[in-house]
């Protein structure tokens, strides 16, 4: 008798293992699930790029994580003109900053005067110039 008593309670001891497992993973599931809508929810300040060209000159207003800045037509931000590269620069919004990187162009990047080398913070009234093309920058607040 002694020896289905233990196969019992071996049965019981595996049932209570396997739901406390299911308890745990259940627990951790639902917190990666919250945390990810919370995350998915924070919004992107938006960003607002105005050519300062005197004839021509347009505005395009981005909520979007990257902008891409180039003379092909696949950029987020298509640029008509043979002083940019084909894929000049990029916007990258993290760290609840605007972010501005040279792709390597050939005329460069720069920002207020200054040769983009590095990722640099963008902030209002910064003026970026891709080749000879200028913009100025609006962030929203």
């Amino acid at each position: 008798m002694s020896g289905i008593v233990a196969f019992f309670l071996r049965i019981l001891l595996t049932i209570s293992l396997y739901a406390f497992l299911g308890w745990g993973l259940y627990t951790i599931w639902n917190q990666i699930r919250s945390n990810s809508l919370i995350l998915s929810k924070s919004q992107i300040t938006a960003i607002t790029l105005t050519s300062l060209e005197n004839e021509g000159g347009f505005q395009r207003e981005f909520s979007q994580v990257e902008i891409f800045i180039g003379r092909d037509s696949t950029c987020d931000f298509p640029i008509g003109d043979e002083t940019v590269s084909t894929h000049h620069a990029h916007l990258i919004y993290h760290h609840n900053q605007w972010w501005v990187e040279d792709l390597r162009s050939k005329n460069g990047t720069f920002l207020n005067g200054e040769r983009v080398e590095t990722p640099t913070v963008i902030i209002t009234g910064d003026e970026l110039r891709c080749g000879k093309i200028d913009f100025s920058i609006t962030i929203k607040e």
